[in-house]
């Protein structure tokens, strides 16, 4: 009987639980910590936790769901009615929680077995993993791994020239969690990805400043505050603030680098077959499967996609590959299916971290898992969702939230505001 290794308990992991109880197939979850949901749990500390384990969270207190509910629905549990189009943490981690409950997934799950070791020998998965209380290690063999411990724990700092001299704060926004602290302070956000875009406004409703370096060509029409000033790159730090490369320089008190996160699998040993760097993770056919070792699936490695959906539309086809339902090409079939994607990138002048990305080609994507696996397809309302809610963040951040999205099947799906104004509705 096949036994498969799932490695963390956060969307992924209890995703893949669900479909793999489903079907009957034998398999643990290991999870590091005593708490399911990964980094859906807010913890107000930093740093480390009580077992001495980096904190895996990058929660902060007021984060509400940056895409709107029918985009965060695992399939076949909605999100309850009566809550904000985008939910809070604590909704969606309760959500996540009642998952968990309605499926009887916990009594699979091995809490506070940290995996500090796969590695590939003799034709199997040799998976060691430590109880972070009591130290004890252990070793099992398994046929397949599913790797889902995440990749927004680790973080990408810029490291700028003279840090060092600077006498005020410098976080990531990994270790980010309440405005509070900047009240009245001049405070400097480095990034302008997602993250740095919400803690930009959220730090912006206290601070007495909010400098905003970044290199975005993105248009935001966003009508930010007065005290809010856009600025280029960071050139250098001095003791009392920083110099920008356009020569200006400003005297602040903090810095947040919401600068990204990088990829860290330092469990998977080179025996994998992966090439792991802090922004890419190759070769992988359909962005999942290890193509070197087949046997191994990394789970929710896609950027610019819907990722709950994707998350999992990708444990689907997992569990369809590990209980046979197909087969996949033969090595070299998927090492060409992918080298022509790196080509693609590498001809286009990219770096090879948009081997990962989806973004226009997301809902076919989905298709191509639905036609090869037999997995039921992810309906392309999906990736019109999210299409239509890109214009709506590029309109105002401020108000994107606002706007609620009911999907009427599974092609079309109506917009209104939140407060419902008849005048306001939009069918797509």
């Amino acid at each position: 009987m096949k036994r498969v290794c799932v490695i963390g308990a956060g969307i992924a992991g209890l995703s893949s639980a669900r479909y793999l109880k489903e079907e009957g197939i034998d398999f643990v979850v290991f999870e590091a910590t005593k708490y399911i949901g990964g980094t859906w749990r807010y913890d107000p500390r930093v740093g480390t936790d009580e077992n001495g384990l980096p904190l895996h969270t990058s929660m902060y207190k007021h984060l509400h769901t940056n895409l709107p509910k029918p985009t965060m629905e695992l399939r076949g549990f909605p999100l309850p009615d009566g809550i904000p189009s985008f939910p809070s943490w604590k909704i969606y981690y309760d959500y996540l929680k009642d998952y968990a409950k309605h499926f009887d997934i916990e009594k699979y799950i091995q809490f506070r077995h940290n995996v500090t070791l796969v590695r590939r020998e003799q034709n199997v998965w040799k998976v060691t993993h430590e109880h972070v209380i009591t130290g004890e290690v252990f070793e099992e063999n398994y046929d397949y791994v599913i790797v889902g411990n995440g990749h927004f724990s680790t973080p990408n700092m810029p490291n700028i020239r003279g840090e060092k001299l600077f006498k005020g704060t410098i976080i990531h926004s990994h270790d980010y969690r309440v405005p509070d602290v900047y009240k009245d302070r001049r405070v400097l956000v480095v990034g302008a990805g997602p993250s740095g875009m919400d803690i930009g406004l959220d730090v912006a409703e206290c601070s007495k400043s909010l400098l905003h370096s970044h290199h975005s060509k993105v248009n935001f029409r966003t009508p930010f505050p007065p005290h809010y000033v856009r600025k280029p790159d960071v050139k250098e730090f001095n003791e009392t603030g920083v110099i920008f490369v356009d020569g200006t320089y400003e005297e602040i008190d903090d810095v947040i680098y919401c600068t990204g996160f990088q990829y860290d699998y330092p469990f998977l040993d080179k025996t994998c077959g992966l090439d792991i760097d802090p922004h890419s993770v190759v070769p992988l056919y359909k962005y999942m499967v290890n193509i070197r070792q087949p046997s191994m699936v990394i789970l929710g490695l896609v950027v610019r996609a819907c990722l709950v959906v994707a998350l999992d539309a990708q444990a689907r086809y997992a569990t369809a590959l590990i209980k046979g339902n197909f087969t996949l090409p033969s090595e070299a079939e998927m090492m060409d299916e992918w080298q022509r994607r790196a080509d693609a990138i590498r001809s286009k002048g990219l770096r090879m971290s948009h081997i990962h990305t989806l973004a226009e080609k997301e809902d076919e994507y989905y298709a191509e898992l639905s036609e090869q696996s037999g997995i039921e397809r992810v309906p392309p309302v999906m990736f019109k969702i999210r299409a239509m809610d890109i214009e709506a963040k590029l309109e105002n951040l401020y108000t994107y939230r606002h706007y609620v999205y009911k999907v009427i099947d599974d092609n079309t799906f109506v917009r209104t505001l939140e407060k419902e104004q008849i005048n306001d509705t939009l069918v797509i």
